[in-house]
């Protein structure tokens, strides 16, 4: 049985887990969408009552029956690298290749139906919230004077993108930034904003969970309060492993339960009363720069929930 990993080119976190993989002599094939039609090839056929068929790229031929696990890392959008692109192509692509491996027994982390909803931070607030964690006062608003008075009660505020997009695409980068509660709210008319309560942190969490297994992070946040963004300090900390507490580690589990993920990567500000306060779960996180400075076995974790469906 096969694992299929879709990434793009680059990617150093899905390297770790291909080369755990390989070490194990776990057949695996890995192949990114964007290469769809082109260097990635195609077929399914419909016989008595389901599809067969296969998938080759990168010199290796998958067939879709002997498939174990699909791992969906950072895939590029199908169709974008072919030489005639167009919406249609892409729309063709999408549908053929996710609705052939939809008709497969493979467990995915994280399956895209699941994935595509776990990416919207409203519903990442409303499942943090029922699932136990600590979730500060949020308001997504185009109205300049809901805005004024979200301000008026909670004071001490930041503004963040509603998309969540990475740092790692400067063109989409928004960074949590500090603000003043008189600011001028008139330009959230122009787009849905994201205001949330400041909390006064004393380090930033990382938690990252594959299967049952939790590997948590710390590492102490910068003393300026203008520094608010843990993505973009350049202070020289580092991350350190830490226990997780009982509290954090059901609500945990209750999160990945109502949102049907295999894999998710927390992010919690600490404050000095020891409260992890939940900022966001990235169903696709990066794990490599943890794994690096702290030595915990993420990679060898996702590459055991993908070989055997255990951590």
């Amino acid at each position: 049985m096969t694992v299929l990993v879709l990434t793009c080119e680059e990617d150093v976190t899905a390297d770790m887990v291909v080369s755990a993989l390989d070490g194990d002599g776990v057949p695996v094939v890995r192949l990114d969408p964007a290469d769809l039609p082109g260097e990635v090839s195609l077929s399914a056929e419909y016989v008595q009552g389901d599809f067969h068929g296969h998938l080759a790229g990168a010199g290796r031929l998958v067939t879709m029956s002997g498939l174990r696990s699909i791992w969906i890392r950072r895939p590029g959008e199908p169709g974008t690298n072919a030489v005639e692109q167009s919406a249609w192509l892409t729309t063709e692509s999408t549908h053929a290749l996710y609705g052939a491996l939809n008709c497969t027994t493979a467990r995915w982390m994280n399956h895209p139906g699941a994935a595509a909803q776990a990416r919207q931070k409203p519903w990442q607030l409303h499942v943090a919230h029922h699932s136990g964690f600590a979730v500060p006062p949020t308001l997504i608003t185009t109205f300049p004077q809901v805005a004024r008075e979200f301000a008026e009660r909670h004071r001490d505020l930041v503004v963040k993108s509603v998309s969540g997009a990475h740092p790692g695409n400067p063109p989409m980068t928004l960074p949590t930034t500090r603000i003043a509660p008189d600011a001028d709210f008139a330009g959230v008319a122009a787009g849905p904003t994201l205001l949330q309560q400041r909390v006064p942190k004393c380090a930033d969490i990382r938690l990252t969970c594959v299967g049952q297994a939790m590997f948590a992070a710390r590492k102490a946040s910068d003393p300026d309060p203008e520094q608010v963004d843990g993505r973009f300090a350049g202070d020289g900390r580092g991350w350190e492993p830490t226990g997780v507490p009982s509290r954090i580690e059901k609500a945990v589990r209750a999160y990945m339960e109502s949102a049907r993920l295999a894999y998710g990567a927390f992010d919690f500000a600490e404050d000095a009363e020891g409260t992890w306060w939940f900022l966001e779960c990235n169903q696709g996180g990066q794990f490599g720069f943890i794994e690096l400075e702290t030595e915990q076995p993420i990679a060898r974790a996702v590459a055991s929930w993908l070989a055997t469906g255990a951590t």
